[in-house]
């Protein structure tokens, strides 16, 4: 019998959150790892890439995880000729990370496709929710569990050596009734088969939560807690794969290395299907937080990635996104200014420069004030501490007096870099060379 949780999700409203008071224990395993979907769901959430996009951005994801094998693998999409190109070009690079994964649908056709083109993993679309099971798939229950293990069965026939079952959404599934008696099915095989078989839990609708004490089919800690203890299923075949529907998809991917789950997926920049993935920018630092280093990875290729981005493939990113937009390091608070001019560490997160490149910035408006001003010159014009201008330098106050005009006048918007240099040019000539 179909079971839709209308009492969680009446759909004609937002769905709630039920709370059963039970607490999970905490279990973080003593390996974890990144996974990237930046080549199979980032593509469902933006432009395709084109060929060259692909091999630069893999490349620049080889760079990032510089053999730490932090970021252990990256999937594709293998249906048309330019994946399938993409992928080739991705490969003639023999990169130990990420490994190269593939994406194929359950059945016979598309299970061949991976293993043909020499590639030994591949994610196989596993939808678990009745939602998908009776509403998308027209099926049953077990004529669709049918479907999914003759499709993993295929797969050890034609050699892989490993398969990544994507239960696809498992925060609106029968968790009981169908997904523990089907995980339990593909341990059997794995066990008889030899093939290891990863789960991916995959909150395709963002309905998860990180909260321990939430119930299921919602509560992301629960649900890898009944995988781990009812279906056998060890942490290192657990993966996360969260959506951003209610803005929590990091917190959620995160649970899940709290509670018991190996693995992250996610996707640089955060880009998927609405309203994104978990971003691996920001995954690495809470792997940072968790394991109190991320090896030998070069984070500054975090910032290379930022201006690949914005500069060859012309993405906006989101100014205040974390790590990797224009503003992330930036104020434009005077009060804030002066704290960064006394020492960064007030009101920089970390040492953004060391770590990422990026020095602390001010931007400059009526806000500002006089420490803001001294401030973005010090900083703009790379300044030695014994050459660098207080917030009471005569010339920098007439310069703030001369801005706090501009917005008497009706200006909009921050003050610009060519106005500054203006403004520099007309009290401080001597800085401009």
């Amino acid at each position: 019998e179909e079971n839709y949780y209308r009492e969680i999700f009446p759909y004609e409203e937002p769905p709630f959150i039920e709370f059963d008071g039970l607490i999970p224990p905490q279990q973080i395993p003593d390996e974890i790892w990144i996974t990237d979907t930046t080549f199979r769901d980032g593509q469902q959430g933006r432009d395709p890439y084109t060929v060259k996009q692909i091999v630069d951005i893999f490349s620049l994801l080889v760079k990032l995880d510089n053999n730490s094998g932090i970021i252990k693998e990256t999937e594709f999409f293998l249906y048309t000729k330019k994946d399938r190109e993409a992928v080739e070009k991705c490969m003639s690079l023999n990169a130990e990370y990420p490994r190269i994964t593939g994406w194929v649908r359950a059945n016979e056709k598309d299970i061949q496709i991976p293993i043909s083109m020499g590639i030994t993993k591949t994610g196989i679309l596993t939808s678990v929710s009745d939602y998908h099971i009776y509403k998308k798939l027209n099926l049953d229950r077990k004529k669709a569990e049918e479907m999914y293990l003759y499709a993993v069965m295929k797969a050890a026939e034609l050699g892989y050596k490993e398969v990544r079952c994507h239960f696809e959404d498992i925060t609106r599934a029968d968790i009981f009734g169908f997904v523990i008696p089907f995980a339990q099915k593909l341990m059997k095989i794995k066990d008889e088969t030899g093939m290891k078989i990863t789960i991916r839990l995959c909150d395709t609708m963002g309905y998860g939560v990180p909260f321990p004490t939430a119930s299921i089919p919602r509560g992301i800690p629960k649900l890898i807690y009944y995988l781990r203890e009812e279906a056998g299923v060890p942490s290192e075949l657990l993966e996360m794969h969260m959506h951003n529907d209610f803005g929590v998809v990091v917190a959620n991917s995160v649970a899940g290395w709290l509670y018991g789950a190996s693995s992250i997926n996610a996707s640089l920049l955060g880009t998927g299907e609405r309203t994104g993935n978990a971003p691996l920018e920001q995954i690495i630092f809470w792997y940072y937080g968790i394991k109190g280093n991320v090896k030998n990875m070069n984070l500054k290729v975090i910032t290379e990635i930022k201006e690949y981005y914005e500069n060859e493939i012309g993405e906006k990113i989101d100014p205040q996104k974390p790590f990797v937009g224009n503003f992330f390091n930036v104020t434009r608070a005077g009060i804030h200014a002066d704290g960064l001019m006394k020492d960064p560490e007030i009101y920089n997160i970390f040492n953004t420069e060391k770590i990422l490149g990026r020095k602390p910035l001010v931007i400059i408006t009526d806000k500002s004030g006089t420490a803001g001003v001294a401030y973005w010159i010090n900083t703009f014009f790379n300044l030695e501490d014994s050459k660098k201008l207080s917030k009471d330098n005569e010339k920098i106050k007439l310069i703030y007096q001369e801005i706090l005009s501009m917005y008497e006048q009706g200006k909009v918007g921050a003050v610009s870099v060519e106005e500054m240099l203006n403004l520099v040019k007309k009290h401080i000539p001597e800085l401009i060379k």
